[in-house]
């Protein structure tokens, strides 16, 4: 099930990205253009669906968090080659 949700995220109008962590505890972050493509999806009647489903099999509680992202950025240290 977590594929067709998965799935069925990307294919919404304002979805920009996804990332995820699992160690004890799972984390999935969902990237969105704006606010009202949260909201859109969040009415999608396949997400309310799936959504119930996942409560009913896997999640006893969970917590949902939405925060507008100011900078990103990576820092990439490349290993050092030995000068011959």
């Amino acid at each position: 099930m977590a594929d067709e949700i998965e799935a069925l995220t990307k294919q919404q109008t304002g979805f920009l990205g996804i990332e995820s962590a699992r160690d004890g505890f799972g984390i999935i972050v969902f990237y969105w253009a704006d606010v009202a493509s949260i909201q859109f999806c969040k009415a999608n009647a396949e997400h309310i669906h799936y959504q119930k489903a996942a409560r009913r099999i896997w999640y006893e509680t969970y917590h949902v968090r939405i925060a507008k992202v100011a900078v990103s950025y990576t820092h990439l240290t490349l290993p050092t080659t030995p000068y011959v």
